[in-house]
């Protein structure tokens, strides 16, 4: 079992930190003696980076040199898993990362289930908006501007930003003529304009069923209804709804406000909705509505996306059975938030973490079954890290659990189609 006292160990500097660093360990390594893995090692990286410990990462030699060393050696499902650091520096540093690592050692060992939902992650528009930049990238190279984030997550706009990508807030940004993608999450008329007048070549990503809300908007208010946008004030898809009819769309955020709105006329009103909003919460507001306005006029199908739904059903099926359930995604997804949300609600703590270094160890410790799930927009390779990071820290099985298959499929746009 770790100790404090046999934790310091002499440690060969080759491969290890240079003065005033920190290394963890992505295996521990000896000279007489297989190395051992530590899949838990992005959890350590993340606990010395709150506790302001910028890490490197790599393979840790365990033998004999002046580097301070710590590390944990534990059965992990049938073979052994290790975890470890070695830093060089000043006492309060070694502090630091003492710390760190006795955090993520007392949360080793046990048996830990996941129940993983299904579905989970990348929707059909996300995976159709991410294909139109990386196929511009492709054949054009870059760079290739994008209006906002193409979709609401660190790590994909990252990736894309290495292989070219400029995002912008601004088509000011954009140089006269270039090429310009817009988001996801759609853009209102003036937007569409300003690209017009300064001749860019515009590459439209947004989700098709973003585009049916705003078709919805225009249709409603060309019958002289004052349209009712549920949603989140300041959100991109809100904004761009907004811009379709901006004399006649009232936004309403919340049952409360559902209470209070004005309308000019009751009898010519409409509601639409964000797509990405909580399903129970946004069932709400339109009972407050229809109770307030009965000749209330709605979409012919639900504005809240399948995807969305399908993620919180699938959620739903698991959170009850969780002592902790973890959403994987961006902390301005608003699909994600509203997964954490949800779990909430059922009566199990719930964390948003953009990835495994986002797992605070205090949050495991009491916690044998953990739910898994992740936003439409957080790529799956982050929910198979997540895993593999659990996995790390002793034996873990995994089940999941599908509450429905998705097989929707959206076509690119004409120009990248061939």
């Amino acid at each position: 079992m770790f100790t404090a006292a046999q934790s310091i160990l002499a440690a060969n500097n080759r491969g290890g930190p240079d003065p005033g660093e920190v290394l963890v360990a992505d295996n521990l390594v000896w000279s007489d003696r297989p190395s051992i893995s530590c899949p838990a090692a992005p959890l350590l990286a993340g606990e010395l980076a709150r506790r302001g410990v910028r890490p490197a990462r790599g393979r840790l030699p365990v033998e004999a040199s002046d580097t301070v060393t710590l590390r944990g050696v534990f059965p992990a499902g049938g073979r052994e898993a290790g975890l470890g650091v070695a830093v060089t520096g000043s006492p309060a540093l070694t502090e630091q990362v003492c710390a760190a690592m006795a955090a993520c050692l007392a949360v080793t060992g046990p048996a830990r289930k996941v129940l993983l939902a299904a579905p989970r992650s990348f929707c059909a528009g996300v995976e159709r908006a991410i294909e139109i930049v990386e196929r511009l990238l492709a054949r054009r190279g870059g760079p290739i501007f994008v209006r906002k984030q193409i979709v609401h997550n660190a790590h994909v706009v990252a990736d894309l930003e290495d292989r070219g990508a400029v995002f912008v807030d601004e088509l000011d940004e954009v140089p006269r003529g270039a090429t310009v993608v817009f988001s996801a999450h759609g853009v209102s008329p003036a937007v569409r304009d300003h690209a017009a007048r300064r001749r860019l070549d515009v590459i439209d990503a947004t989700c098709p069923l973003v585009t049916k809300v705003h078709a919805e908007a225009k249709r409603f208010a060309g019958q002289g209804h004052t349209v009712l946008l549920i949603g989140h004030a300041g959100h991109e898809e809100v904004e761009g709804t907004l811009g379709e009819a901006p004399a006649r769309t009232l936004l309403v955020q919340s049952p409360e406000e559902a209470r209070t709105v004005r309308v000019p006329d009751p009898r010519q009103v409409s509601y639409l909705t964000q797509t990405t909003l909580s399903v129970d919460e946004t069932a709400e507001v339109v009972r407050v509505l229809r109770q307030r306005f009965p000749a209330l006029r709605g979409p012919a199908s639900d504005d809240i996306c399948y995807a969305t739904t399908n993620r919180q059903d699938a959620l739903r099926g698991i959170a009850a059975a969780s002592d902790l359930v973890l959403v994987v995604g961006s902390r301005n997804s608003s699909n994600s938030v509203r997964l954490v949300e949800l779990a909430r609600r059922e009566g199990t703590p719930a964390h948003l973490i953009d990835d495994a270094a986002g797992i605070r160890p205090e949050w495991l410790a009491d916690a044998r079954t953990i739910g898994l799930t992740a936003g439409a927009s957080a790529p799956p390779r982050l929910v198979n890290a997540v895993i593999a990071a659990l996995g790390g820290l002793g034996p873990l099985s995994v089940e999941e659990r599908e509450t429905t298959r998705e097989t929707v499929h959206f076509t690119l746009p004409r120009k990248l189609r061939r």
